[in-house]
């Protein structure tokens, strides 16, 4: 069941998702060659209680699967859901993917963002830059009366119009209540449902873009997701409200 949120649940996603923008531009600050993933982990954890929020990943349970940590940390060839550890540093010249989300007074936001470390090479810079448009170019089309396939199109067609695979494997969708509600929204045209857009829905907007095969396996942790052909991977996300006047983004930085 797809819920549409009162103006007041909207304003209770948002104080959520701005915390989540806050700590995500703090996390930001930090990136750089030399330190581990599980100190990212640590702030992200530390500066959300300290907003009087839960992280919203930590504890997440999938078919028995309870996920460790706060924070996901997918470095290059890794998609998502990527787990920190003391021993994973970031190196100069990597692509480091922070998904983060937080339940504050009952409702979540979530938001990810790809970053460099360092230096990168032009590649990794021109795949991360198009991922980020691909999003807008997702989040420009939630607009009344448009369905699910408008945005899964216009983040399609941008990505795959630069040579980049677009993956199936996972999709945005709806939060509020919940960190994954209805309806899902694929990163691509698929033949699954495709409601109409209306005033209230609350959307998390974020595809995955890899450099190569769109292709995608999970590693032996159960829940690291890695490119097939272990080339790069970029992921960026947005929760985003309908909206009479268009598309209002929550996880945009205050």
């Amino acid at each position: 069941m797809i819920v549409l949120r009162s103006r007041q649940e909207i304003d209770l996603i948002r104080a959520a998702c701005q915390i989540v923008a806050e700590v995500l531009q703090r996390l930001g600050a930090m990136v750089a060659p030399g330190v581990s993933t599980a100190e990212l982990d640590e702030r992200a954890e530390k500066w959300t209680r300290e907003r009087g929020a839960v992280p919203a990943f930590k504890g997440y349970n999938v078919g028995g699967r309870v996920y460790p940590s706060s924070l996901c940390v997918s470095i290059n060839e890794e998609v998502v859901h990527g787990m920190p550890s003391a021993k994973r540093i970031l190196k100069e010249g990597d692509i480091v993917g922070l998904d983060f989300g937080a339940v504050h007074k009952g409702y979540y936001g979530d938001s990810a963002v790809t970053l460099a470390v360092g230096g990168v090479s032009e590649n990794a810079a021109r795949l991360m830059q198009v991922t980020r448009e691909s999003l807008y170019c997702g989040i420009e089309n939630m607009r009344l009366g448009n369905r699910i396939r408008d945005i899964s199109a216009a983040i399609q067609n941008h990505a795959e119009s630069h040579g980049y695979g677009v993956v199936r494997d996972f999709v945005g969708h709806g939060i509020g209540q919940r960190l994954h509600e209805e309806p899902q929204v694929p990163n691509y045209v698929g033949a699954g449902q495709n409601p109409r857009l209306k005033e209230g829905m609350v959307l998390a907007i974020e595809p995955m873009v890899c450099e190569g095969t769109y292709e995608v396996e999970v590693l032996q942790d159960g829940w690291t997701a890695v490119t097939r052909d272990r080339r790069l991977a970029a992921h960026f996300e947005h929760s985003v409200a309908v909206t009479a006047n268009g598309p209002e983004i929550l996880t945009l930085p205050s």
